[in-house]
């Protein structure tokens, strides 16, 4: 099994590995700049170097970078869609320099110009993006909560994104479990996974679009369109939730990224623990 949690770049992106390592997996996750800051400093290319060297001596795989909270490349403003897609382009260039497997982002928010719009201008966003930079990344769609005018909560909306992409080969999606149960696919029963799946390679992407899974509970009800992440047993999913997720078939290969809150008064972490032996449980 490929564990891995989003993990602090304090002191530099190397300095991330150790920090996966220590709490027992073996992939990670890391922002590749401030998160939420449309800047973002050049990459040290002696971090570069240390970052690469240190992924294959820990054998740490996949690597995934999340993008910047502020992209919107489904926004009908011309400054900030202008902001998103820079942004974006700087995060894509960064994950290839870095080596990383992939980088995930939020499709966006239409913001009130509809749905059809906004699932244009994200596929013509993405189309720029990999047009003006090659590499091997994988561009993951993340499905969403589905607040407000987010796009990406419905699999049929992460579909039509991918079938208007001029390279589709380059394009995945990250299945994230705190946004599917907000969005309403009860993942505490096998016939709500049995739904979710269904749907995802019939109406959706198809499921060899799908490369990771975000693990996350949720502290919202399900159907509730809230994205808050909790410890994974602490939220509505629930631990036994999580033992069908993590043993279900259609996951057994795809890495799995935590995203909870990150423990600071300890050195290991709960969470990582919780998943081996879910995981293990289901194997004995």
């Amino acid at each position: 099994m490929r564990l891995g949690k989003h993990v602090s770049i304090a002191g530099g992106i190397d300095k991330a590995l150790d920090r996966a390592v220590k709490i027992g997996c073996n992939a990670v996750q890391i922002f590749a700049s401030n998160p939420r800051s449309w800047q973002a400093k050049d990459l040290d290319p002696a971090t570069v170097k240390s970052f690469i060297a240190g992924r294959n001596e820990l054998d740490i795989n996949p690597v995934v970078v999340h993008a910047i909270y502020l992209i919107n490349i489904a926004s009908p403003g011309e400054e900030v869609r202008k902001k998103s897609l820079q942004a974006l382009k700087t995060d894509y260039r960064r994950s290839v320099k870095i080596g990383a497997d992939y980088l995930v982002f939020h499709p966006g928010s239409h913001t009130g110009s509809g749905i059809e719009r906004g699932i244009k201008k994200i596929a013509a966003g993405i189309n720029e993006v990999l047009a003006e930079i090659q590499g091997s990344t994988w561009l993951l769609l993340e499905n969403v909560a589905g607040a407000g005018t987010q796009l990406g909560a419905s699999f049929a909306e992460l579909n039509s994104i991918i079938n208007q992409l001029e390279e589709p080969e380059r394009v995945g999606v990250c299945l994230d479990t705190c946004h599917s149960y907000s969005a309403g696919y009860n993942l505490t029963r096998e016939e709500g996974l049995d739904r979710l799946l269904a749907e995802f390679a019939e109406a959706g992407p198809g499921l060899d679009k799908l490369k990771i899974l975000h693990i996350n509970d949720s502290l919202y009800e399900l159907g509730s369109n809230k994205d808050e992440h909790a410890h994974i047993g602490e939220g509505k999913i629930g631990r036994e939730g999580f033992s069908l997720i993590v043993n279900r078939q259609e996951f057994q290969n795809l890495p799995l990224i935590l995203e909870t809150p990150w423990f600071d008064d300890r050195e290991d972490d709960p969470d990582v623990d919780l998943i081996k032996s879910l995981r293990q449980e289901e194997e004995i």
